[in-house]
């Protein structure tokens, strides 16, 4: 019977993390766009002021996925909740209820932590992950549409702002 194990990832972790990370963007078929290094990720998962964290899922032993998230904020109803930034699995093991149990433990820990939800976004030609989230429960957010700065907009912005 395989042993499926999640612990959080420590500093040691951070080949493991990275290598994910590019796994992710070949699956998602973005490979160029990671720019990550193993010691921005030090610096942004393990330095003085943690931006995320990170979940490994074991399989057997074997390093089968893993989960990023961080800590969100509802001002309309003055709570807590974890968006999930990625989850990912090694493609010879999926099915196996990773993803899955992966997901479980970062909806417990946002309730652990007082929260009330968990978001994410999927990729909307990624029909399996849509079906295998509605199958959850999980609802597609409508009326809204996701927005963001980055680059060169980016600090255009934050240069204006910190003028004024």
């Amino acid at each position: 019977m395989p042993n499926l194990q999640i612990r959080p990832a420590e500093e040691s972790d951070v080949p493991v993390v990275l290598d994910f990370i590019h796994r992710l963007a070949e699956y998602e078929r973005r490979p160029s766009a990671v720019t990550a290094t193993e010691a921005r990720l030090r610096e942004t998962l393990f330095g003085a002021t943690p931006a995320a964290e990170v979940l490994l899922a074991y399989w057997d032993g074997e390093c089968a996925g893993f989960a990023v998230y961080f800590g969100t904020y509802s001002t309309f109803i003055a709570q807590p909740g974890i968006y999930l930034e990625d989850v990912f699995v090694k493609e010879h093991l999926r099915g196996k209820g990773i993803g899955s149990a992966l997901m479980r433990r970062v909806a417990e820990i946002a309730i652990e932590r007082g929260g009330h939800r968990m978001d994410w976004s999927v990729l909307d030609w990624n029909e399996s992950a849509i079906q295998y989230y509605r199958n959850l429960g999980a609802e597609l957010h409508t009326g809204a549409i996701k927005m963001g700065l980055k680059g060169v907009a980016f600090e255009r912005l934050a240069s204006r702002v910190s003028r004024a």
